[in-house]
């Protein structure tokens, strides 16, 4: 394995605060190339709900010196698979091309970071995220979701829609979209990192010509204190068959180092193979799907556990479910260390090309200011004992969660 450290990772700051992070390794096939900007939903003022969302698409559709034709056609010349998305607190811009393209790439994606915001453009694919948000409405997972975490965060930004809503969406202005683009797309919360077969002083000197000349500033995030709401709902829908539940308690944040022993505990109770809840409610055909999964975010952490079945199995399920959450603890040590093989096999693969290692390395700078280290990383996640998982769910404590259900019916 390839020592990925702050010995192979080089860094860089332009004079305007954009951070630039590059791991080089010339055996690689590949290059990629993306920009983080850190925000999101979270960022949103009330009006603006799902302005991060629509701004990244946006960005495809026109720079400051070409049209979203012109574009897409440049993208398509040099072969690049690029994509982008969006979250709570971030929004990435990402693609990967063959190595002799790089230049080219980065040239193209530097100039997208300074999107026109054609009003022509804005209208049309106003029209794309109203269809979009249709779409995931009509997915009862997702609806249960959004509308759990609207009220779990209890009118923390951390529980802001993505997407929005139709009438949020529709209320939108390119004028509004110009004021967010301004105070958040600053270069100093921004990041650009790059991975695989690259020349560095290529990569600066590109940086240096395409975004030194980004207007400086500063954009900050509201990190007042969060107090969950453990509350219980039922939600109903029609046209839906199955019952959908889902439990939220509070877990590590981004910069704990407790987040590690939740994420194994996690694998451990709601792995999609071989787990607690896999054993108890897949294998039994007591539930179609059944999941636990550890959200580290910046300040804040999620512990979620779901469950989707047949109407008149929801009580069972329900049952075994808060069963098996009640003791997180009682699972063995070869339960431990099958978790912990399973993350570490997706870790591994995860950073075997260079767009793998692209998230790894932003997110571990964005959140902790760390340049990500795989063999380290692996280590620090093999050497979780069932101590620590219980250190980290006696500090957060699992005795309180929000319950949430999603049933057939009339509203």
């Amino acid at each position: 394995m390839q020592e990925y450290s702050a010995k192979t990772v080089k860094r860089e700051e332009l004079s305007n605060g954009l951070v630039l992070l590059g791991e080089v390794c010339p055996a690689s096939q590949s290059s990629a190339l993306c920009f983080f900007v850190q925000t999101g939903s979270r960022d949103e003022f009330p009006h603006e709900s799902g302005i991060s969302h629509f701004l990244e698409h946006m960005v495809f559709k026109g720079s400051m010196k070409r049209s979203a034709l012109e574009l897409t056609y440049a993208l398509g010349s040099i072969g690049a698979q690029v994509n982008a998305c969006t979250s709570e607190e971030y929004t990435l811009y990402y693609g990967a091309v063959i190595p002799e393209y790089f230049g080219a790439f980065q040239e193209i994606l530097s100039e997208m970071m300074r999107p026109a915001i054609d009003g022509v453009e804005f209208e049309t694919e106003k029209k794309v995220i109203l269809e979009e948000i249709a779409l995931y409405q009509d997915r009862p997972q997702f609806w249960l979701y959004e509308q759990s975490c609207l009220d779990y965060f209890d009118g923390h930004p951390a529980g802001n829609s993505v997407l929005g809503t139709n009438s949020s969406v529709s209320a939108l202005r390119p004028d509004h979209m110009q004021s967010y683009f301004e105070r958040r797309y600053v270069p100093s919360n921004m990041l650009c990192v790059a991975a695989g077969n690259f020349d560095w002083d290529a990569f600066l000197a590109c940086a240096q010509a395409q975004c030194a000349a980004w207007q400086p500033g500063s954009a900050s995030r509201d990190h007042s204190p969060w107090q969950a709401k453990h509350s219980q709902r039922e939600f109903r829908r029609k046209g839906i068959k199955q019952a959908h539940l889902l439990l939220l308690t509070p877990g590590a944040c981004a910069q704990e180092q407790e987040r590690h022993a939740l994420r194994v505990l996690a694998a451990v109770i709601g792995d999609s193979v071989g787990s607690k809840f896999y054993w108890s409610l897949i294998d039994r055909g007591l539930a179609e799907s059944a999941g636990c999964e550890h959200d580290d975010r910046d300040r804040i952490g999620v512990f979620s556990a779901f469950a989707s079945t047949a109407p008149d199995k929801l009580e069972l399920v329900r049952r075994e479910l808060k069963s098996i959450l009640s003791k997180p603890l009682d699972f063995s040590e070869s339960e431990l260390e099958q978790a912990k093989a399973k993350l570490a096999a997706r870790m591994v693969l995860g950073g075997e090309l260079p767009m793998g290692r692209l998230s790894s390395l932003g997110m571990s700078w964005l959140y902790r200011r760390e340049i990500h280290n795989l063999r380290q990383s692996l280590e620090t996640l093999r050497g979780v004992s069932k101590a620590d998982i219980a250190a980290a769910v006696e500090k957060h404590g699992f005795n309180q969660w929000g319950e949430y259900v999603l049933l057939p019916g009339e509203a």
